[in-house]
């Protein structure tokens, strides 16, 4: 089926415009996704609306992103499905965004938002020993930080993560 725009929007726009739209829809989508992985909790219909807006994400960031943006949206990806316990796409997607999110050139915020989500793919993977190792480096890489909104973001997201059994004990 062929969507036909309605009489409404006579006039094409300009490819600036349609541009602007796609990164202003990823955005969107991307803050939407994010919004909701970091909830406590979700309904089904929010795990759902989580995955699609994350897929959304990707979408637009693959037609106007950079490979950045579009590391980023992957990563998005990664977590979402190890949020839902699906760990076959999770690591998928992990393994796409790693090597830019994780690399020699990435922020320090990047790096430890990185090592996040893959605690949270080998969690749900029921990768103990990665789960572990991930988690603790993103603890540490976290703590590191010394812009306050970084350290924020990141730790909105560690909040939601499973612990690891071996962190809990040692803090316990």
């Amino acid at each position: 089926m062929h969507f036909e725009p309605s009489s409404i929007m006579t006039e094409k726009p300009s490819p600036e415009e349609v541009v602007r739209w796609q990164r202003r829809l990823a955005g969107q989508a991307n803050n939407r996704a994010w919004s909701l992985s970091e909830q406590a909790s979700r309904s089904a219909a929010e795990d759902e609306e989580m995955l699609n807006a994350a897929h959304a994400a990707m979408y637009f960031w693959s037609i106007v992103g950079n490979a950045n943006n579009q590391a980023h949206a992957a990563q998005l990806l990664a977590h979402t499905y190890a949020m839902v316990k699906q760990p076959r796409p999770a690591s998928h997607y992990l393994d796409k965004c790693l090597p830019i999110l994780a690399g020699e050139s990435a922020k320090p915020w990047e790096r430890a938002m990185a090592h996040a989500v893959a605690a949270n793919v080998a969690s749900a993977g029921g990768n103990t020993q990665d789960h572990t190792r991930h988690y603790q480096e993103a603890m540490r890489l976290t703590a590191a930080l010394e812009n306050v909104e970084e350290r924020a973001i990141i730790e909105a997201t560690l909040r939601v993560l499973p612990v690891p059994t071996s962190v809990r004990t040692s803090v316990d």
